[in-house]
């Protein structure tokens, strides 16, 4: 029957070459902790990551040997899956993912793009990005959006010490100056006689 609706993502492949990309998918995600790719991958790699992270959680023979099955190096990430991941989402109910759209790759792949990351990691661009702007609004002497503020609490909600990390946070982004660094020498008139031609010799 053509047409309707489907239970997933088909992603133009055959179920087993589809398996064996979302495996290696999320065992790059585990490892890297994020990872880019198209926007519907990311969507079925999510789905198939939020249920190992489930998995780990639980913490027992069956769920460790239905991991082993997903990961394509498990005697590498086991220990980071039912250790560190474990350990870092055992208070949160759910939402161990987050995907955020970008760019296309160029222009001439102009397919959906996306991140996709494990929240409230070292590489979690939502807690960096807020920072920079609570750090900016710092710095110029306003108050912060009630967007900004939304933010705040969701980075830091089940993040461990997660006010204390994210004030650490803003002072590192802080120092960068971000968006009103100095500006160049020759913008001061510094490079007056740069440019200049020579006079032809007579």
């Amino acid at each position: 029957m053509a047409g309707g609706l489907v239970r997933y993502r088909h992603l133009s492949r055959k179920s087993s070459h589809r398996q064996a990309l979302l495996r290696n998918l999320v065992t790059a995600l585990v490892q890297h902790e994020s990872i880019r790719t198209t926007w519907p991958k990311a969507k079925e790699t999510q789905r198939l990551a939020e249920k190992l992270i489930t998995l780990a959680k639980r913490n027992n023979e069956t769920s460790r040997r239905k991991a082993t099955g997903v990961l394509y190096t498990p005697h590498n990430l086991l220990p980071k899956l039912f250790g560190e991941l474990r350990q870092r989402y055992a208070a949160r109910p759910g939402g161990y993912t987050r995907i955020l759209r970008t760019e296309p790759k160029s222009q001439y792949d102009q397919g959906d793009s996306a991140i996709l990351e494990l929240v409230d990691g070292p590489r979690d661009l939502r807690f960096a990005v807020t920072a920079a702007a609570v750090a900016r609004d710092r710095r110029l002497g306003r108050p912060s959006t009630e967007l900004t503020r939304r933010n705040v609490a969701k980075v830091t909600r089940f993040r461990p010490e997660g006010a204390s990390a994210f004030q650490d946070m803003v002072k590192r982004v802080a120092g960068l100056s971000l968006g009103g660094g100095a500006r160049r020498k020759d913008d001061d008139g510094g490079g007056e006689g740069k440019g200049k031609e020579e006079a032809p010799a007579s």
